[in-house]
This record gives structure tokens, sequence and C-alpha cells, in this order.
């Protein structure tokens, strides 16, 4: 069984608000979980306290034991401390320019 730290959508349409779960990497994302371990409420200023909460000794109990974040929840046990901050892509891959394109600029250029 593969176990994944990862968010859950809950709050109202428009309004979200994310619980940081331990689950199986199977169940279905707002599914059953194992262990709630932290909130992130993505409504309040980045500064706020309470915008990312964290049961860090439960979080470190579960990387003990295998457990693997997914990306956006390790940006948030990077910010903590808990694990190395994640290497952040600076362009995401989908805005590459494809082969035909890359091929008309090197003729042009």
């Amino acid at each position: 069984m593969s176990v994944k730290i990862r968010l859950s959508r809950g709050g109202a349409k428009k309004r979200p608000f994310y619980s940081i779960v331990v689950a199986n990497s199977r169940a279905p994302r707002d599914g059953d979980f194992i262990e709630k371990v932290g909130t992130y409420n993505p409504m309040v200023p980045h500064d706020h306290p309470e915008r990312v909460v964290l049961q860090e000794d439960r979080i470190k109990e579960w990387l003990a034991k295998g457990a693997q974040p997914t990306d956006r929840v390790a940006r948030f046990l990077g910010k903590a401390n808990l694990i190395p901050m994640p290497a952040l892509r600076e362009t995401p891959k989908k805005s590459a320019p494809k082969a035909k394109a890359q091929e008309r600029a090197k003729a042009a250029g």
C-alpha cells in the first residue's frame, strides 16, 4: 500500500478549504483517509498563521514510515523545514514550444 500525504478539499463552492491528510494513494481525493495531519486555507493572506497549520510530530512520523508528500504538500513541508525544499520548475513543460515552432524559430533566427 502506497501512502501519500496530500490535500483533501472541503469548504463551499468558490470557498475552498483543504485538509492535509495521510491517505492510501488509490483512495479518492476527498475519500477515506488514514489520519488528518493539518489544514490549508487558501482564502486567508499569505502571512496569516492559520493559512497552513501542520501537526509536525505526526508528519515526521509518517515521513519516517515512508509516506510520500504530493508536490503542493512538499512545498508546505519545505517551508516548515520538515523536509528539504523541493526544486521548483521555472516554466511548465506544457508551455515549451513544440517541435515545429522550434524549427521555425531556427529558420527565422
